[in-house]
């Protein structure tokens, strides 16, 4: 059994990847301030420490453990909410990194694997993304994950052996549906769910690469103990396009609805659309059957419902 530190693991990203870790026998300790995750969401028999990763004290109990490698998962992850308040998006996304890396250089924790974006590739006409293209950051988010990056480059000097995975949009069961600012899948099924109209921010031609959480997390597994993934950084996404126009279809299909969609002007930073060029994910950690945008979508419906009709039970 290996011991793991997960942060975030109350959100989206963090708890899939705990679970997974918790139902393979390891130990997982995580740290979460629940300022977007929720404790409901924290898998049964983790070690829970409340507390945010860029404060040192939030340590002070897990101090001389051996722990065999760091997850970074937690952290502010929208571009828009990013313009809100840059300085918080710092410390959630840059400080805490700092401090997590000290904090293996200290405890003697070789391994750490950190939750990075395919936003700090920025504005690219690339039809597919490479991890060697230029990045251009177009939000305080993006700008914060890349100096993460470099800040890893620096620690893996100092023997720590990092990975960075950008993620692409990342979609399924689990997701935070109330959050109408992180998630353009979520953010449009709880619309047509929940509200009379479905507002889209920027143009019905924009595309993303969605990917499933199990994908992402099987991504996450496979980097783990594999030696050429150290010191890289790995897209993590399909290298499929899927337009804001085909997704909205595919909702409204899956929904068996019709609602109005009002389209607005867009947000600070947003991309256009990007997908990734998965060449090295796939030299790097095999290929692997990947969940469908169409799929996906199926179950996460699937899983609102069954969480509805427990809940009107209780």
């Amino acid at each position: 059994m290996s011991s793991y530190l997960v942060t975030g693991a109350a959100g989206f990203v963090g708890s899939a990847l705990a679970s997974r870790l918790l139902k393979e026998g390891h130990e997982v300790i995580t740290i979460d301030d629940l300022s977007t995750g929720y404790e409901s969401a924290l898998p049964k028999r983790i070690n829970f420490i409340q507390g945010d990763c860029s404060d040192l004290s939030s340590f002070k109990t897990i101090q001389g453990k051996k722990i065999d490698a760091v997850f970074h998962i937690a952290g502010q992850s929208s571009g828009e909410v990013s313009f809100e308040d840059p300085i918080k998006d710092i410390k959630a996304n840059t400080e805490s990194t700092l401090q997590l890396l000290e904090f293996c250089v200290k405890n003697e924790c070789s391994r750490f694997i950190y939750a990075s974006t395919m936003s700090v590739y920025g504005t690219n006409d690339q039809i597919k993304v490479k991890e060697t293209e230029n990045s251009s950051p177009k939000s305080f988010y993006a700008v914060g994950k890349l100096a993460s990056e470099k800040y890893m480059d620096i620690y893996a000097g100092y023997g720590v052996k990092t990975s960075a995975l950008r993620l692409f949009n990342v979609f399924g069961p689990g997701q935070n549906m109330s959050n109408l600012k992180q998630g353009m899948l979520s953010i449009y099924l709880e619309q047509f769910l929940n509200s009379e109209e479905v507002i889209v921010k920027g143009s019905q031609d924009r595309y993303r690469d969605f990917i499933y959480i199990d994908d992402v997390i099987e991504g996450f597994m496979r980097v783990l103990n594999r030696q050429n993934t150290f010191s890289k950084i790995i897209n993590l996404g399909t290298g499929k396009k899927t337009t804001v126009k085909a997704l909205l279809q595919m909702i409204e299909d899956k929904l068996l609805t019709e609602k109005k969609i009002r389209f607005v002007e867009g947000t600070p930073g947003d991309l256009f659309g990007i997908t990734a060029d998965t060449t090295l994910m796939n030299k790097l950690l095999g290929d692997w059957p990947k969940t469908s945008v169409l799929d996906g979508l199926e179950n996460m419906i699937n899983h609102i419902n069954t969480s509805n009709k427990i809940n009107e039970s209780e």
